[in-house]
């Protein structure tokens, strides 16, 4: 099917150039090479900026899945991650950028986003659209962030 330039734009941009289009784990391989080097970049910034990010990343993310999903003729396609790094910046916001920050956000992160803890199990199912796409990573990012903070609590880290 021959796409015109507009459609080509949304896919390469909520495919992240094309990283959705990896035949296995695209989400993962996202946070991995898009994620980790944005929570890098964005670690030293003021709790604004971070913020921020996650609120525009999100916004973006909502538009280009909605969109992306309806050239593709698909519902929460794989080839669309966009919504993975928008779950993924709220899942770090406020940590320092450290071997036991990023190894931990990661796999909670994505263990969460996979299996789908409710209530991102029920927005996947029920919110339409592009709002519903990544909301669930949204989720996922904010049961990341609660359960580094429980641990930091208990075990803290030594930045504290």
């Amino acid at each position: 099917m021959s796409r015109d330039w507009r459609e080509r734009v949304i896919l390469a941009c909520g495919s992240l150039g094309g990283i959705g289009y990896v035949p296995i784990a695209s989400g993962t391989v996202t946070v991995a090479v898009l994620g980790i080097p944005l929570f890098y970049l964005l670690h030293q910034t003021s709790l604004f900026v971070q913020l921020s990010m996650a609120v525009g990343f999100f916004l973006i993310a909502v538009w280009l899945s909605a969109a992306g999903d309806r050239i593709l003729g698909e519902q929460d396609s794989s080839k669309m991650v966009v919504d993975e790094i928008a779950g993924y910046l709220v899942a770090v916001i406020g940590w320092p950028f450290m071997w036991e920050t990023v190894l931990l956000s990661f796999i909670l992160e994505r263990i969460i986003d996979i299996v789908k803890v409710p209530p991102a199990n029920w927005i996947e199912r029920h919110v339409p659209g592009g709002w519903g796409v990544v909301l669930d990573d949204i989720v996922a990012g904010l049961y990341t962030l609660l359960i580094m903070h429980v641990i930091n609590y208990y075990y803290p880290w030594p930045w504290n």
